[in-house]
């Protein structure tokens, strides 16, 4: 028995739980689920699951569901839990609650009602995915599912084509091959992407290369499993260094090196730590 019977107080508190391999959950999360007075779930089989795996109880409790389809009822019996001074635990079918998950409704309402809220944090495909894919991680910006519609598709692609950070999707296996096809089309064909498949799993993939690679990969033989896409950001045209020195220096003369540097930085949309290395040069000289 590795968790422990607390008393916690009234209010939601949001589990992290595993995105594949079950002794990721941490010990924290397996206290919260063994003490709340509710159990919610996006998918009610798969918490009892993992629960059955660790051995945790449900000790006369019921396992309530909170999805898509389950309306205000789930919500209004949880926010009645709360103000008669109980726990709630919510989690997500895998991974961190609230992304891409609804848990969210749980949370805003919760949130407006005045009651608390806090998370026993866990794993994260989001972020599993950016420590293997290979692509910076600097600045990133998650955009969930796109549209299944090819021309809604596109159109969101174009709204991120500009975006200076790391594009991090979810995706159906079935809809991969399109997917990347599209984003090869609008944001350039040559830009790096990594697909990462069954992350923590048995059958964990990463593959790398250019998107029009990736994509004609995929259209051959879609794959199987849970997907995360990330696309790196796009590459500007070349800034004249000789432009980032002159407003480097002008800068300087009213803002420190940090202030100087991070304003030049956005004006150009460089990474940081570029503008810096010239902002110490020019110190030295």
């Amino acid at each position: 028995m590795n968790y422990q019977k607390v008393k916690l107080a009234a209010g939601v508190y949001f589990v992290g739980v595993p995105i594949g391999t079950a002794r990721d959950i941490t010990l924290r999360a397996l206290d919260v689920l063994a003490s709340a007075d509710v159990l919610v779930a996006e998918d009610t089989r798969s918490l009892r699951k993992l629960m059955d795996i660790h051995a945790v109880p449900l000790a006369g409790r019921r396992v309530q569901a909170m999805h898509d389809h389950s309306g205000g009822a789930a919500i209004d019996q949880a926010l009645r839990a709360l103000a008669a001074g109980q726990s709630v635990a919510y989690a997500s079918e895998a991974g961190m609650p609230l992304i891409a998950d609804p848990g969210f409704e749980l949370a805003r309402a919760a949130v407006q009602g005045g009651f608390a809220v806090t998370c026993a944090p866990g794993p994260s495909a989001v972020l599993t995915a950016l420590t293997l894919g290979g692509l910076p991680t600097d600045a990133f910006f998650f955009a969930g599912f796109l549209p299944n519609a090819q021309a809604a598709r596109q159109r969101a692609l174009e709204g991120l084509r500009d975006i200076p950070g790391t594009l991090v999707f979810y995706e159906s296996p079935k809809r991969l091959g399109a997917m990347l096809a599209d984003a090869a089309q609008v944001l350039d064909g040559a830009r790096p992407a990594a697909v990462c498949r069954e992350l923590t799993k048995r059958f964990e993939e990463i593959a790398r290369g250019s998107l029009s690679a990736l994509a004609e990969r995929y259209a051959a033989a879609p794959p199987k499993g849970e997907i995360v896409v990330l696309i790196d950001r796009g590459r500007l045209q070349t800034v004249s260094e000789t432009g980032v020195k002159d407003d480097l220096i002008a800068a300087l003369v009213d803002h420190s090196m940090r202030d100087a540097v991070d304003l030049v930085a956005k004006a150009h949309n460089l990474p940081r730590r570029q503008v810096y290395q010239q902002a110490l040069a020019l110190s030295k000289e």
